[in-house]
């Protein structure tokens, strides 16, 4: 059991870094003020291959492994949690794409997810259902050119910015079984956007409800099966979680780091804070913390690139401990600067804001319990 990177996953994550230090660090809170990514850097993250990570190279993707994502998203993290996980959402879309579609549904929207000359936002939430995602209400039915779809999504980040929207809806009954993915176009006739939300963090992605009034859609806009959607859904949240859980231990190492030079010069009671005993076992253990948290997290990547049985509930189990430790290393950096870190100019502050949303999107840290509890439950019945 090796626990280092090797020579190419070590490649891999220096040349996300670079890429973050060096087209995105720089603008972050420029872009938060926009609440926008310019398109062209997302782009030029694509012509990197971090648009299609873990898509496989036969549909243009990168051929990356879930661990090697889990680096990439961690290293851009570095720079900023809010756009690394717009990238994050939208590989995901693109994974979904390239698994479940079919090869007409692949020729005609991979390349252009590849390249993110289109984006793509993920519409699962509602306002009436985010925990209890199979309670959805969205509805989409068949007509003679496709389908109608009527209904809302919320919290959806790229909302009225994004090209596509994969949208999980309800063709069938309730539960599970009756809901069906399907792509939605931007322009497509129905197809409107509410306001901008004002949020705490993540503001350099404008998010927005997505609203469909007699939305139509072509038939080939069907993603895979009809009824199948919420396993497609499912499927891709287990990457998803990792994903977010990366960027977040990515912003909270970030945190540490800054904290780190800050203590160095920071003077008080005649010696710089680095010398206080009490204040070097904090920077301990947010060091421990981390680290704990790290080798977790590509536990649970190494368990999803394998497959193996118990890879959702430790998809679960990092995402819950990741984004908690994260959180935590983060806040308790900030107070180390003391009233410093409540200033934007030291960047402290976005980054707490920034990953209190990972401790509740991509499921709530609380339904990351149901589920581990559910697990352990059903193995010992086993």
């Amino acid at each position: 059991m090796d626990f280092e990177l090797n020579e190419e996953q070590q490649a891999i994550f220096d040349m996300a870094r670079e890429f973050g230090a060096g087209k995105i660090a720089p603008f972050a809170a420029q872009w938060e003020k926009q609440e926008a990514i310019p398109r062209e850097v997302l782009e030029e993250a694509a012509s990197l291959g971090l648009a299609a990570i873990y898509v496989p190279e036969a549909d243009g993707g990168s051929g990356l492994s879930r661990l090697d994502a889990t680096l990439v998203f961690e290293a851009l993290s570095l720079a900023c949690p809010s756009v690394a996980s717009f990238l994050s959402i939208h590989n995901m879309c693109t994974w979904m794409v390239a698994s479940y579609g079919s090869d007409e549904m692949k020729a005609r929207l991979l390349p252009d997810l590849v390249s993110m000359t289109k984006i793509a936002s993920y519409c699962l939430t509602e306002p009436g259902s985010g925990s209890d995602a199979a309670a959805l209400r969205t509805r989409a039915e068949r007509t003679n050119e496709g389908y109608k779809l009527n209904g809302t999504k919320a919290f959806i980040s790229g909302g009225g910015f994004s090209d596509l929207y994969l949208v999980m809806t309800r063709t069938g009954g309730e539960g599970p079984k009756g809901i069906s993915a399907v792509v939605v176009e931007n322009g497509a006739r129905g197809l409107s956007f509410g306001a901008l939300e004002n949020k705490m963090g993540w503001r350099s992605q404008p998010t927005t409800e997505v609203q469909f009034d007699d939305c139509v859609i072509a038939a080939e806009n069907l993603l895979g099966d009809e009824g199948a959607g919420f396993r497609y859904a499912m499927s891709g949240l287990d990457g998803g979680r990792l994903n977010i859980a990366a960027s977040a231990l990515g912003g909270a190492q970030a945190a540490l780091d800054k904290t780190l030079s800050y203590m160095g010069e920071r003077q008080a009671f005649g010696k710089t804070i680095d010398q206080f005993q009490a204040l070097q076992f904090r920077l301990a253990d947010m060091e421990t913390n981390l680290q704990a948290a790290r080798i977790f997290l590509r536990q649970a990547a190494s368990k999803l690139d394998r497959k193996a049985p118990d890879a959702t509930k430790y998809c679960a189990m990092a995402k819950r401990f990741v984004t908690d430790t994260a959180f935590n290393v983060a806040n308790d950096a900030l107070q180390l600067h003391g009233g410093y870190g409540y200033l934007a100019d030291y960047g402290v502050e976005k980054i707490v804001r920034d990953l209190r949303v990972h401790q509740i999107l991509e499921g709530t840290n609380e339904i990351m319990r149901v589920i581990i509890s559910r697990a352990l439950l059903s193995e010992r019945a086993a």
